[in-house]
């Protein structure tokens, strides 16, 4: 039986596009192996997004072709965004590499891992925004790389939105929605499997079902989701803010099992900026719409990120995205500088801002929004909230760690955990009640109740 090691990359929709080549493999006798070294066939999934997730994607595959040329490995395939993004450079200046598969040939990956193929032979198709049609449904395979308490669910796939920074629509396509039913049917399965919490994602989520002529479909998703037996937690990642509807929020605040949670990138407050971006509204729209998500959901967690060093961003721009994050305090606050990326719009403006001044606004930003945190986590003390039990601490094994609603993984804190009662069973997955006994910035620290 032959064994396949992946490495994958960037964010979660990437992750999912690994799960399914990794259930398509093991469907046709692939063994999956977690141990790099001991694979005969080796896939890197890799970002594209910005610089940094590019070097990190070459350096992955570079990495890759040591084991190749060192090791037990074999086969080396490349898929993903990055090539997407630079197929035929890639293809010239790696000829260690055996296979090139783009973003919409997930399907090819039992072909190019067939050692009997000639891979150098098979074409990566060009993209495009209007010749991506792949989208995965509820038949098929996936294997879980998340901890088995849960699972992202790939709701639509590819975006239409014009941002002047992003290069994701030319590497992933148009927006295409999966189908109602197919989403539930995957869920159930995940649930039957022990899944606990479902996290919604997609280039776009709010414009969920749009493209299928369907209004309010994500809050109808959600509702559904929301009833389905063994699932606790359901959770929406990036969603947009012109297309918060208030279905969906009502959805949020009437359905126990859905997290009061709001991923909702803005990337800036100042109108020059965000005009400049092709995002439009100012800070003002931005306040109105923060102000009724809170009114609408009482207690929901506002996640955001924002970009800074933004091609014409000028001081007074700067300084009125700190004023607003002051003003708003969010929950949970993400800061990136600005990547000039070719191929985007923006690549071509005039302005550009230093990148060490882009780096140190940034640090100012993350620094006024920190001590937000632990202002809004010191008024959690003394709380006893509801967390989802994870195991041992990643931080040290002397404790355990959990996360409430308003932590999603990887990207938020989480609930360090330094007393249970006597006879208690750490088991990942189960629902505990903690008492939060202190602050941290961005961590809390309780006892189990």
């Amino acid at each position: 039986m032959k064994k396949v090691g992946f490495i994958s990359l960037g964010c979660p929709k990437n992750l999912v596009d690994s799960e399914v080549m990794m259930g398509r493999l093991k469907q046709e006798g692939y063994e999956i192996t977690s141990d790099a070294a001991e694979a005969d066939t080796l896939v890197v999934n890799t970002c594209g997004f910005i610089d940094a997730a590019k070097k990190e994607s070459v350096d992955a595959i570079l990495e890759a072709a040591r084991l190749k040329s060192e090791g037990k490995c074999q086969r080396l395939v490349v898929a993903g965004c990055l090539v997407e993004r630079y197929r035929d450079e890639l293809r010239a200046e790696m000829p260690e590499v055996d296979a090139f598969i783009g973003t919409s040939q997930i399907n090819d990956i039992t072909t190019v891992a067939d050692s009997r193929v000639n891979t150098r032979q098979l074409p990566v198709l060009p993209l495009g925004n209007q010749t991506a049609t792949y989208l995965y449904d509820e038949s098929t395979p996936r294997v879980l790389a998340t901890p088995g308490h849960f699972a992202y669910v790939k709701i639509a796939e590819g975006c239409d939105r014009p941002c002047a920074f992003c290069f994701i629509p030319q590497m992933r396509g148009h927006f295409r929605s999966r189908r109602f039913g197919s989403v539930v049917a995957e869920a159930k399965r995940l649930a039957e499997q022990g899944v606990r919490e479902l996290i919604l994602v997609a280039q776009d989520s709010s414009r969920y079902g749009e493209d299928l002529g369907e209004r309010d479909a994500l809050a109808h998703l959600m509702r559904e989701l929301c009833g389905l037996e063994g699932v606790e937690w359901v959770r929406v990642m990036y969603t947009y803010p012109t297309h918060i509807s208030d279905a969906f929020l009502d959805v949020l605040a009437a359905e126990p099992k859905a997290v009061k949670y709001l991923d909702m990138p803005l990337q800036h407050a100042s109108q020059n900026v965000l005009k400049l971006m092709k995002r439009g509204g100012n800070r003002e729209s931005l306040e109105r719409l923060i102000a009724r998500v809170r009114g609408r959901v009482p207690g929901i967690a506002v996640r955001t990120t924002f970009i800074t060093g933004f091609p014409g961003e000028t001081e007074r721009d700067f300084e009125e995205l700190l004023a607003f994050v002051r003003e708003v305090e969010f929950d949970r606050v993400g800061v990136f500088t600005y990547s000039d990326e070719e191929g985007t719009p923006a690549f071509d403006l005039p302005g550009k801002v230093d990148p060490k001044v882009a780096r140190k606004r940034r640090d100012r930003l993350m620094r006024a929004q920190s001590r937000i945190s632990l202002k809004r986590n010191r008024a959690r003390v003394g709380e006893v909230v509801r967390v989802l039990f994870e195991g041992v601490s990643e931080e040290t094994d002397l404790l355990w760690q959990g996360r409430t609603g308003a932590q999603a993984p990887e990207i938020d804190g989480c609930v360090l955990i330094n007393d249970a009662p006597e006879g208690f069973e750490p088991e990942p997955g189960r629902f505990v009640n903690v008492e939060i006994t202190e602050a941290q910035e961005y961590d809390l620290v309780g006892r189990i109740v």
